[in-house]
């Protein structure tokens, strides 16, 4: 059990660091016009939306297993 919460913990630290770096990547594109930068933000701004989603569901599991 306590190694399930740690994997859990290591897991969600990892999808933090993802998600910062998908945040930077689309703050650096965001107001950007070409149709490449375009597609590009639609990319990131759909995994930084995945990213939060799993960022959440690890909270609760680590939370249910203390």
């Amino acid at each position: 059990m306590r190694n399930d919460r740690e994997q859990l913990i290591a897991r969600k630290q990892e999808v933090l660091r993802e998600l910062t770096r998908a945040r930077r990547q689309l703050d650096g594109i965001r107001y950007g016009a070409s149709p490449h930068q375009r597609s590009r933000r639609q990319q990131l701004e759909t995994e930084v939306e995945q990213l939060m989603a799993e960022e959440y569901r690890l909270r609760i599991a680590i939370d249910r297993a203390r």
